[in-house]
């Protein structure tokens, strides 16, 4: 589109004084912008770019405001699950890592300076703080909602079952055995299963998430350490369940291969909506998870798929937050 001229951009420049309002230092010390962004109980937070200095700090700043002055209980952030929850440990007072840089060394996976940065740092060292000495009801976590970590999260979820339950251990490796030929490489699983060179193993991590799910409902009460380590393997077999779908997919194009990745993160943030008992959760991810614009150009025609059946979190969560103040009404 070209850019408007003459009378056209004048309008153009006069509709947008009308709504443009002025920033102090940064958007954190605006009362009446943190007071919009509260009344939601789901804030989301993007950022144009992945690493930068200027939005991470203040996409910190904006979360810590919305904890310490308007009661957000969880971080949901564009992140692998089971590095996300080491932090979440470390942050809750759980874990024997002693500072966050410790906390934060599991994100081994490139890009690895969106998580280990100092202003990330500084922030999970500002949330351990806050949650010192408060109940666990009342502190505030720090979740992973990204699906690439399907063999660390294999690993996770033979990690559990081998401390609960030895026999469903034997079947959850038989089970993960499939995807022993790979080296954890999740590209050449992926290439091998989508072009018929080898099996899937679509029903094996499916039947390892049913049983998970089974022993789920068993875990009570809700809130119990027992209910929190069923719930961190119970995401990481769901993790492997969609991952393995999204690595045998993006062989055939872009488009469904995102969907996936999108639905797999909203699906997370209900989980987590459940299991901590409905609280108010910030969730950072890049502009292009939250926005609903018409689809970028690589997706336009990908495998003849058209680009408008490209969705985006930030599309589905609203869908899914306006049916659930529905409900709740």
């Amino acid at each position: 589109m070209q850019p408007s001229t003459g009378h056209d951009g004048q309008a153009l420049l006069q509709g947008l004084r009308e709504h443009l309002h002025p920033l102090p230092s940064g958007g954190a010390a605006d009362a009446a912008l943190v007071a919009r962004i509260a009344r939601s109980r789901l804030a989301l937070l993007g950022e144009a770019s992945h690493g930068t200095h200027e939005f991470y700090a203040e996409r910190c700043a904006l979360t810590q405001r919305l904890i310490a002055d308007h009661g957000c209980r969880a971080v949901v952030v564009e992140a692998d699950w089971p590095d996300a929850w080491r932090v979440n440990r470390y942050v809750r007072g759980l874990s024997d890592d002693p500072d966050a840089a410790s906390a934060l060394s599991g994100f081994e996976r490139f890009p690895t300076w969106m998580w280990r940065n100092t202003v990330v740092r500084d922030f999970v060292e500002w949330l351990r703080d806050f949650n010192r000495g408060q109940p666990p009801r009342h502190q505030a976590g720090f979740y992973g909602m990204d699906l690439y970590s399907l063999f660390t999260s294999v690993r996770a979820v033979l990690d559990y079952t081998d401390r609960a339950d030895p026999q469903a251990a034997q079947r959850a490796r038989s089970r993960y055995a499939c995807f022993d030929h790979y080296g954890e490489d999740s590209q050449a699983y992926g290439y091998a299963a989508s072009f018929g060179l080898q099996a899937s193993c679509e029903d094996e991590v499916v039947q390892q998430l049913r049983e998970l799910n089974r022993r789920a409902v068993e875990i009570l009460p809700a809130g119990s350490r027992d209910a929190d380590d069923v719930f961190f393997a119970q995401q990481n077999a769901c993790t492997v369940r969609n991952a393995e779908e999204y690595y045998r997919t993006m062989f055939r194009g872009r488009v469904s291969s995102w969907n996936l990745r999108d639905s797999h993160m909203v699906e997370t943030l209900q989980a987590l909506d459940k299991h901590l008992g409905m609280p108010r959760m910030v969730v950072w991810a890049h502009n292009s998870h939250w926005a609903t614009p018409a689809p970028p150009r690589w997706a336009t025609g990908v495998n003849g798929t058209s680009a408008s059946s490209r969705a985006t979190a930030g599309g589905r969560m609203r869908r899914w937050w306006a049916s659930a103040r529905t409900t709740a009404r």
